[in-house]
This record gives structure tokens, sequence and C-alpha cells, in this order.
């Protein structure tokens, strides 16, 4: 059965096409490190921030948590009308860190509502084709059969932009992973590939990005909190074997402006993009650089054997242990992306707007890390 809709009732706001603005809004830094790569993209002429032409009225699935947050301030600051499409459980706008409260009643007054469960097909199609839309972006769609309706109640749509993962690709011997390489359908990211493979059957204009690790500010999953809660309590860090597992993070501030560089550009028309950082770090690196931009003394690291372990269903490492690591370079070429954070400051960012304020998403929990340094401790014994 159908649910009912509750849009934000108020009066649309008037819109003016607004400049592509700086992340020096939210208190980012510029990247100054140029990288070498073994592969080499064409720069194609004019790929530079392009910026849509037109006000569109865009729809985000989600988009009330860490991606989202950062997506919608940057689509309304261009002059876009913005609907979220969520459950209601959550506050549709929230209040970032050192954000004035004039600034935050200007932004969330206009961001509009359509409450729903995108679950509930028949009501998805309906309450899309009253609505209209010529912009939709995912960004919590994880399966093939929750596109499809949305598809089916705008026949219009100008632009379908999903929000995959670099999960998607097969593993390999010889990374970084390319936007052309082998995908594992057993993957438990397989519902993202059947999505892509999904508009590409329906014919739409979509555009897909692939983001590999993402941290910053407002972050719900434990990837810099982890480290954190570490170094503010003094402790080891425990890694698992020898720490040089070579990985890979992107800013959200980053994701968020490339997804809207996406927005009405024809060189995104019906292409995949990896999205991250620019370099790549290893395990006991990343620990380091999590400690520089908290400011916290260098760490000990404390490697460990996982399979010597039984840690139940706890989890006692934020990342897969294994290379994992993703080429940018198409998105650098082809849209003229580049990101603007290095590691150490986006570390920082993140660190100053939200856990160094005190907030984090987990409280922190070390039963895996006592399992592990007490085995160290009496092998050094």
């Amino acid at each position: 059965m159908a649910k009912l809709v509750a849009v934000q009732h108020q009066n649309h706001p008037s819109f003016s096409l607004l400049h592509s603005s700086s992340f020096s809004d939210f208190n980012g830094a510029r990247l100054h490190t140029s990288v070498q790569y073994k592969r080499k993209f064409v720069q194609p002429k004019g790929a530079l921030h392009v910026i849509a032409s037109s006000t569109k009225k865009i729809l985000i699935m989600g988009g009330t948590r860490f991606i989202g947050v950062f997506l919608t301030r940057l689509l309304v600051k261009e002059g876009h009308q913005v609907t979220l499409f969520t459950r209601g459980k959550a506050p549709i706008t929230q209040q970032l860190p050192g954000e004035s409260d004039k600034d935050y009643a200007d932004f969330s007054s206009q961001v509009l509502h359509l409450k729903g469960d995108r679950k509930d097909f028949d009501f998805v199609k309906s309450s899309l084709s009253a609505a209209g839309f010529d912009v939709v972006y995912d960004i919590n769609g994880r399966e093939a059969d929750e596109v499809a309706p949305i598809l089916d109640a705008l026949p219009n749509l100008e632009q379908y932009i999903y929000c995959s993962s670099a999960g998607v690709y097969l593993k390999t011997d010889t990374p970084p992973h390319y936007e052309f390489d082998a995908v594992d359908p057993k993957s438990r990211h397989k519902g993202k590939l059947e999505t892509e493979s999904l508009l590409v059957k329906r014919g739409v204009n979509w555009t897909s990005l692939r983001p590999v690790y993402i941290y910053g500010p407002l972050n719900y999953n434990p990837v810099e909190e982890w480290f954190f809660h570490r170094l503010k309590a003094g402790r080891p860090i425990p890694i698992p074997n020898s720490g040089l597992q070579i990985t890979q993070l992107g800013h959200v501030k980053d994701l968020a402006r490339v997804f809207v560089e996406v927005l009405g550009n024809e060189k995104a028309s019906k292409q995949v993009f990896n999205i991250s950082g620019e370099k790549y770090v290893t395990f006991d690196g990343l620990a380091k650089a999590c400690a520089k931009a908290g400011g916290f003394p260098e760490p000990e690291i404390i490697h460990y054997n996982p399979k010597e372990f039984d840690f139940g269903k706890k989890k006692a490492f934020p990342f897969r242990d294994q290379h994992f690591f993703a080429s940018v370079e198409k998105a650098k070429s082809v849209l003229g992306w580049k990101p603007e954070f290095n590691l150490v400051e986006g570390l920082a960012d993140s660190y100053n707007l939200d856990f160094g304020r005190g907030t984090y998403r987990k409280e922190a929990d070390f039963s895996t890390d006592d399992m592990i340094l007490g085995k160290s401790l009496v092998l050094q014994s």
C-alpha cells in the first residue's frame, strides 16, 4: 500500500545560478602536490570544471548523512532546487561545525523533503511521477530493483548520477584498479554492479562514481575515527600483518565536488569514474598520518597475525586486509577534477571539525586491541 507523501510546506524559493564555490567555505585546503602515474589519459579540451548551464530540479535519494550533507549544500549554492527523498527518521538537514546560524537557516530553508520508503515501489512511482525531476542523485541505492521504479516514474529524466563503489572490482595482482578492469559478480557490492548494468540497459543518461574509502567530517564509518580514538587514549595501534598493505582514501568534500562537476557534463555521459585521493598510503603510514593530523606523537604500532585470534563478530581493524587502491586519472583528465585535499590536510580537516570537537559516531571499543596486546606482551616476556 502506498504511503502518504509529506512535502515540506513552503513557497518554493526563487533561484539564480551561482558560480561554483571553493571548498574554502568548508575550511578546506587545496592540494599543491603532483603525482606521476604509469598510465596516462589524453586531456580533452574544455574539460575543466564544467558546470550545468541551467537550474535543475534535483532529487537526492538519501542525502541526510555524510556525502549528502556536503553535496546538498553545493547544489543549493549553485541555485538548484533540491529535494531529499528519505524515510524521515533523521533530520533533513544538519548544521555543520563552524557554520553560522544564519548560513544554516538560509540553506535549510531551501531544501525540500519527500517522505517515503524507496522499497515501496508503488509509492516511489506515484510520488516521483507527480513531482517530476530533471536529475536524480542516488546516494544510498544498493540494489537494481530499487532503481527501476525511479526510472519508470521519470521517463524524461535528464541524468541519473549514481554512487557506486570501487569495491565492485575483482581482486587483482596488478593494482591500481582502472575503470575498465574486471569486476567481481560475487562482490558484496554486486547490487551496485547490477544497478550500473540496469542504467546501461535502460538507455538513460547516467554517470557512476566509484569511491574507494571515503573520510572526512561526519563520517559514519569508523575509518579515521578508529585511529583517533586510540591516539587520544594514548594506546598502541594494532595493525594486521606487516602494515605495508597499500590503500587509498578520498575526502568527502572532494567527492561532493565531483558529484556536482558531472552534472550536465557531456563528458560524464554514460561513464564510470573512480574517485579518491591522488596518493596511496600503507596502513602504518595512515596511522602516522592520523597522528600528525591530530597533533599527537607518532604512535607505537603493534603488528599481529589475524589468524591467531578469534574476534567473533567484532571487527579488529577498519580496512580490508589487502592492497586496495584505484587510479583517479580518468576523472582528472576527462572532467578536469583534482582533489583539493592531501591526506594529512584532509585528516586534519576531519579531526578539527569533528573528532577534535568531541563528536564521533561510535564509542571507543578496545576489546579486540586488548586481546592482541595481551598476547603481544606474553610473547615479549
